[in-house]
């Protein structure tokens, strides 16, 4: 489903979603298909928490030691236990990570600036409260058991573990009803393909890339 847009649009698209929606899967494909510039702020996090960076002195400095392993590289496995377990710890890492990753955002952005097909995958857009920094947001869909039982699967772990990490973002129906663009990954890939198509031809016009071969499956 989309809302309409226009062509020829410069600032990037955000293309958001929630766990086991198959958010990620949409961005490969419609970055393949319409040749897009693309930013995963996931990356941006995972790298502002090696040793030494600018997110690693920040966790360091409020948290001490207490979220290093041995080599003072971050845990991460204890730390998304702790996210997810606490919420206030969860709201002050994100104080402290937020505002370095969209630092580093904007001068990835400022090196694409003359590319005017870009696309930003960012998990929590909405959370971060980043909706101004995109020309139009995307949301990828699925119902919340749907994405559970993906989640699961994806992650091997219990229902409750997936429901706990879930619990720790915006509900993605609320997310799907403040986007401009949602596409619907509830059934078959192909069926959600050709929304991604329909969608980026809205956005971007026609396609540029050949179809994506080694995109066979939305979860």
């Amino acid at each position: 489903m989309t809302a309409g847009g226009s062509r020829g649009r410069r600032r990037p698209v955000g293309l958001t979603g929630g766990m086991g929606a198959g958010k990620s899967s949409a961005a490969r494909f419609l970055r393949q298909r319409f040749g897009l510039a693309y930013i995963d702020a996931d990356v941006i996090c995972r790298q502002l928490l090696e040793p030494e960076a600018s997110g690693w002195h920040a966790l360091v400095d409020c948290f001490g030691g207490r979220f290093l392993a041995p080599d003072r590289s971050v845990d991460r496995p204890r730390l998304r236990d702790a996210i997810f377990a606490d919420p206030a710890l969860r709201q002050q890492l994100d104080r402290l990570l937020h505002p370095l990753a969209r630092r580093e955002l904007h001068r990835r952005l400022a090196a694409l600036a003359m590319v005017g097909r870009c696309l930003v995958e960012v998990p929590l857009l909405y959370e971060a409260g980043w909706e101004a920094e995109f020309d139009g947001v995307v949301v990828v869909y699925a119902p919340f058991e749907q994405c559970r039982a993906r989640l699961c699967r994806r992650d091997r772990i219990s229902g409750e573990a997936a429901e706990l990490a879930m619990a720790a973002q915006i509900p993605l129906a609320e997310k799907a009803l403040r986007a401009g663009h949602v596409i619907d990954n509830s059934g078959p890939w192909h069926e959600t393909c050709l929304q991604l198509l329909h969608l980026g031809e809205v956005l971007w016009g026609e396609a540029r890339g050949a179809w994506p071969g080694d995109v066979s499956t939305g979860v």
